[in-house]
């Protein structure tokens, strides 16, 4: 629930705005709460490094938030979710990534790049699939016992802060709930009504056992997050550099990566069909040209357009 601002907007059937004072709309992709909302959500991922209080560490994560809380906001629409519900829902992924406030881009990507390399699970689900053995919630504790060897011979210092950005990752659920109790003061006093379904939603691609006996719509709007965070990821220069040294990306590996999920049974068919019929509409195209940090080759703009066909992309 939004009470900073009254909201203005109005929607067509295909959720396209009519006008609005309050609210931006980027190319079928909106932005459904007043700007400067979203603009001071954004700025609680920013905390003082605990290395050096006077400095302040930006939020690593907030363009990709924006973009992907976007590209939420229109597919729940597609899905014929109300207003009022998807404008709460909005702030939820505005700040899905809030456990990773504090991220150190070289030494998380240092040590999750390593882990990948190594083909070592990377999320809480994962870790506990491969080491059925650790007790629930301490895969942080788990992976730095049998790897933190392993790293240290990779050149990456044992110490707090490595162990916060392993945290980041396998104990997000933790490092979540404590950022969000340490910003509730600040969301009281934007107007917002905190919810626990909006956690719940966040933290569906880590932990889906958390959505059980959740009603459907949670179910179904923490699915949309995942399939549009994760588009949006695989869309990511940056994020693909700095987390992974991935040298490319492409519509057509942020597809696949869906399709993984959904056979997985983390994402729903009604979801990824959505989604898919969006991007071939248009809807993304300047959000991914955003993640790509350049106009969309030919190429990409043809994948997009294939995807509602169902046809797999050309590599």
């Amino acid at each position: 629930m939004v009470t900073m601002a009254r909201q203005t907007t109005t929607l067509n059937g295909t959720g396209t705005s009519k006008g609005s004072r309050t609210t931006g709309f980027h190319n079928g992709a909106p932005l459904l709460i007043p700007r400067p909302l979203a603009s001071a959500l954004l700025q609680l991922y920013d905390v003082p490094d605990p290395r050096k209080p006077e400095r302040l560490i930006r939020g690593y994560d907030r363009p990709h938030a924006f973009r992907t809380a976007r590209m939420c906001a229109a597919v729940a629409l597609r899905l014929g979710h109300p207003l009022s519900r998807v404008m709460s829902y909005q702030m939820a992924c505005l700040l899905h990534d809030l456990g990773r406030a504090g991220l150190d881009r070289r030494r998380f990507g240092a040590v999750w790049s390593w882990a990948r390399r190594h083909g070592i699970p990377t999320r809480p689900r994962e870790w506990r699939v491969a080491h059925p053995g650790t007790p629930y919630g301490r895969e942080t504790e788990a992976f730095l016992f049998r790897y933190s060897r392993d790293l240290e011979n990779a050149g990456i210092p044992i110490d707090s802060w490595t162990r916060e950005q392993v945290e980041m990752r396998l104990g997000y659920a933790g490092r979540l709930a404590r950022r969000l109790r340490a910003v509730k003061p600040r969301l009281t006093k934007l107007g917002v009504r905190w919810s626990s379904w909006m956690t719940r939603v966040m933290l569906y691609y880590y932990y889906p056992e958390k959505l059980e006996g959740a009603p459907a719509w949670v179910r179904q709007l923490a699915e949309v997050l995942v399939a549009c965070e994760q588009f949006e990821a695989y869309c990511n220069r940056r994020r693909g550099r700095d987390y992974y040294t991935r040298t490319g990306e492409s519509v057509a590996d942020a597809s696949a990566y869906l399709e993984k999920l959904r056979v997985e049974g983390i994402l729903g068919d009604r979801v990824v069909t959505a989604l898919r019929e969006l991007a071939a509409e248009g809807a993304f195209d300047r959000i991914l040209a955003e993640a790509q940090g350049a106009p969309l080759p030919r190429r990409e703009i043809q994948a997009l357009r294939t995807l509602a066909s169902g046809a797999a992309p050309c590599r």
